[in-house]
């Protein structure tokens, strides 16, 4: 029968601690680079508010058209960008400058484009108007609901198994998290609500997997107490790489298919999952049973150092 990872397969994860912990440091790094440099993250209008408005046209139709129909109207900036792949499909936005962003700029836009585009498919096919304070309070819910569902993750983890697990689990959550933000940074993906909800689904993809590896580790130390803890812990990986080859990748398999077929509304969503969930069952591996494991050794070395000094005193 085909088996996509042999049952005996034998690979030292724990080996490669010290190249899996400063390549999650490098990409890390470049994802807040790229924070910085852009000057934080893209948010959109749910959390910045403002006027949005989605139309599509003719393929023929350029983005330097479009930015001409509404250059002469008097409303301020207007910005105008492509939307996904498909062509003939502009996202125009207007900042919050006050509570009434939206009914008399909305029309001016809409009519301005009709006025124009009538003739050449003009569609509108999504407007939305946030207020600037409803925006600031999107942003701040959408903030603590991420550190809120990390930190209960790692709280859970550490009450189900032990402390030493929780915090591997934290940091494994921490890491995901900040790689995916940092790659939505780089690629100047908008962070909106449905951006947020991939955030929130990765932590708990991540945790899962995590408890997956997790148990069979404890499974481990209660079925072979005599053995060392690195083996172990390798053993229990391998024992379930298997399962997480095969979750990983039929997610995978859905999400590009999201990603490439799903259009541009869905488009940032699928591009978190697809870095989150990429990040999770490599944290689950390479930072959370590391980390662990250093873990055990630290607080066995100091028992041992414990027990020296006690004989050392007799």
């Amino acid at each position: 029968m085909f088996q996509i990872v042999k049952p005996d397969i034998d690979i030292d994860f724990i080996k490669a601690r010290p190249v899996a912990f400063g390549l999650s440091a490098i990409v890390i790094a470049m994802g807040l680079i790229a924070l910085l440099v852009r000057g934080g993250p893209n948010y959109g209008i749910d959390f910045t508010g403002g006027l949005m408005v989605h139309m599509g046209v003719d393929a023929d139709v350029g983005i330097g058209e479009v930015r001409e129909a509404v250059a002469e109207l008097d409303i301020g900036p207007v910005s105008v960008q492509e939307f996904g792949s498909q062509a003939g499909e502009y996202l125009l936005r207007v900042p919050a400058g006050d509570e009434q962003v939206g009914g008399g700029r909305a029309a001016q836009i809409k009519e301005a484009l009709r006025a124009r585009f009538d003739d050449r498919g003009f569609e509108e096919k999504r407007t939305e108007i946030v207020g600037p304070r409803v925006g600031t309070d999107l942003r701040r819910r959408g903030i603590l609901s991420v550190l809120f569902a990390t930190v209960m993750m790692g709280a859970y983890i550490a009450v189900r198994f032990e402390l030493r697990f929780g915090v591997g689990a934290a940091i494994a959550l921490l890491h995901d998290v900040l790689i995916t933000i940092g790659a939505l940074s780089i690629m100047n993906e908008e962070i909106t609500l449905s951006v947020v909800a991939g955030l929130l689904t990765v932590i708990g993809y991540s945790v899962n997997d995590t408890v997956v590896v997790s148990d069979r580790i404890r499974e481990n130390l209660k079925r072979f107490r005599k053995d060392e803890l690195k083996p172990l812990i390798n053993r229990s990986i391998n024992e379930t790489l298997s399962r997480t080859v095969l979750t990983t990748g039929t997610s995978l398999m859905v999400l590009f298919t999201l990603f490439f077929l799903g259009g541009g509304v869905i488009h940032g969503f699928a591009f978190t999952l697809i870095v989150g969930l990429t990040a999770g069952t490599y944290s689950s591996i390479f930072i959370a049973s590391p980390v662990v494991e250093y873990w055990g050794h630290r607080a066995a070395d100091v028992v041992v150092e414990t027990k020296g000094s006690r004989a050392a005193k007799r």
